[in-house]
């Protein structure tokens, strides 16, 4: 007996910007297969996130393989522990790279506790310093760890010009609400397309479309309908479906607000540059 086919990756007119997941994981083919086909659904620019000291140089060498994709520089609270005066110093220097557009993926995880959540707590004030000296956004990952997460952010939220993105938001609404009025965008994935998602969903109602982010977290966390498959950033536009369904708006008014809203924090540069049906795609 045949399985039944999945529904093809819908095709809209406004490009969309993919703002976090890990294309390092991928092989020369896979990585070339990847960007072929994220942009045929219209995946304007990739930005592939930093997460660990051994993946720095990858992810900026990413950077000059594809004129579609950005990178990030940070390290995660997983790899907490392996952070030193050395690594601090090379994400200094390699955030001055005109391709590298935050510092991230920082935070804090208390779920897994790869490493001791003291250390963790100092691995993020560091790194939250580091993005106010650079004046750059910051990329923020947490899980398990709300209080904390909000407590230190309120003590570098206001030195933090340009602010950032919580990525794939699951926390509680609190969190949800301190963040939002900060002026913090928060990132949703394919989570929003699970069955028993419905707290993620509660979020996504209550977020203001001009703090709202696209982004897969790929390879992980594929969206319904294509569950049990590697993620990538082409699955996109099923995620942009469920947000705007639960935003009550038509796809492409989310899509159109989306694209803004990544542009104001990643490329700031280009908001002054005319709407996207006007302008040649970017490479």
């Amino acid at each position: 007996m045949s399985k039944k086919k999945r529904r093809e990756i819908p095709r809209f007119t406004t490009p969309i910007i993919e703002t976090h997941c890990h294309l390092d994981y991928l092989d020369e083919a896979q990585l070339a297969s990847t960007l072929g086909k994220s942009c045929e659904v219209g995946v304007e620019r990739i930005i592939t996130i930093a997460v660990s000291p051994d993946n720095l140089q990858t992810v900026l060498n990413l950077t000059r393989q594809a004129d579609t994709v950005w990178g990030t520089q940070g390290i995660h609270p997983h790899e907490a522990e392996a952070y030193d005066t050395e690594v601090e110093t090379v994400i200094r220097q390699h955030c001055t790279d005109e391709r590298i557009l935050a510092v991230g993926e920082i935070g804090l995880d208390y779920y897994y506790e790869h490493a001791d959540r003291a250390v963790q707590r100092l691995v993020f004030e560091r790194q939250l310093q580091a993005a106010v000296d650079l004046d750059m956004p910051v990329v923020i990952h947490t899980r398990e760890a709300d209080d904390d997460t909000r407590n230190i952010l309120q003590n570098f939220s206001n030195s933090l010009r340009r602010k950032g993105v919580i990525h794939s938001f699951t926390s509680g609404l609190p969190l949800a609400e301190y963040c939002l009025g900060e002026g913090f965008m928060l990132g949703f994935n394919g989570i929003s397309t699970f069955n028993q998602a419905e707290n993620v969903r509660e979020v996504v109602a209550v977020t203001p479309l001009q703090q709202l982010l696209l982004e897969t977290d790929a390879p992980y966390l594929t969206p319904v309908p294509y569950r049990g498959k590697p993620n990538a950033p082409y699955y996109l536009p099923f995620i942009a479906e469920k947000l705007a369904q639960v935003k009550g708006l038509p796809v492409e008014q989310l899509l159109q607000q989306a694209y803004s809203n990544s542009l104001a924090l990643f490329f700031p540069q280009e908001l002054d540059t005319p709407p996207a049906s006007d302008r040649r795609t970017v490479r």
